[in-house]
């Protein structure tokens, strides 16, 4: 025969199993609620990197995708050539000339005499290149000057000379045309728009142009109807003729 005291633990078990039971299930349920935080099981293919890769392939597009063209280049190798035909057909070409080379000794020796002056910054350099009575440089329409530097330095925009040196310079930079060739008018012209039609320019020519006059003045010469700023002519001789501005 059992005693009391042997059946009063044996009583509490059940009540203890069940509570342990039910505090078993509290703490399971929210294991089974994170299944989404488990870390990869190794081997096992994780299907949103293989989503993300092969969404990348599709639109990484393919070296040799069609419909895709290749870049024009920047500048074409085709430059054309130094001749430039006139605005109108009965007009007749007018060779630009670029290489001072092709021109007769004595002139390339006159120019690059005045280069040096010009850029020297001393308009008095410029008056031993003038010559002297019947023979001296014009530097003005009309009637000859009897101090061509003192009229250059009245055209200038500072009283030193420096603005009418800069043109001087940037006129005789500029590509040149062969004028008046077996007459006794034959002449280097510096710049070569002294002899071009201004509305048949092309656009290389007119920025060239625009290296020597403003926008306003090609508008105004275009109307005018001809080039009529500064230009510079050299005798096959090497006699620098004038350096003037005008039609």
């Amino acid at each position: 025969m059992r005693t009391g005291k042997d059946t009063e633990p044996r009583l509490s078990i059940a009540p203890l199993l069940l509570a342990v039971c039910l505090s078993a299930g509290i703490l399971a349920a929210p294991s089974a609620n994170a299944l989404s935080e488990l870390q990869k099981i190794p081997g096992q293919a994780d299907p949103q990197a293989a989503d993300q890769k092969n969404s990348g392939q599709s639109q990484t597009p393919s070296s040799t995708s069609p419909g895709v063209p290749m870049p024009d280049p920047l500048v074409s190798k085709d430059q054309g050539s130094d001749t430039t035909p006139g605005a109108s057909d009965d007009s007749k070409p007018v060779e630009v000339i670029y290489d001072i080379s092709k021109v007769p000794e004595p002139v390339r020796r006159m120019r690059e005499q005045i280069v040096e002056a010009a850029a020297s910054g001393d308009l008095e350099r410029l008056r031993p290149l003038f010559g002297t009575g019947a023979e001296q440089t014009q530097v003005s329409v009309g009637e000859p000057t009897d101090d061509p530097i003192g009229t250059l330095k009245d055209l200038s925009g500072d009283p030193d000379g420096d603005e009418i040196l800069a043109i001087l310079l940037d006129v005789i930079s500029t590509g040149f045309v062969h004028v008046g060739a077996g007459t006794p008018d034959e002449m280097y012209v510096w710049p070569y728009f002294a002899e071009k039609d201004l509305k048949a320019l092309t656009p290389p020519e007119r920025v060239e142009l625009l290296r020597i006059v403003t926008a306003g003045d090609l508008s105004d010469m275009q109307e005018f109807g001809g080039y009529n700023f500064y230009r510079l002519g050299i005798t096959p001789a090497g006699k620098w003729k004038f350096f003037t501005a005008g039609d």
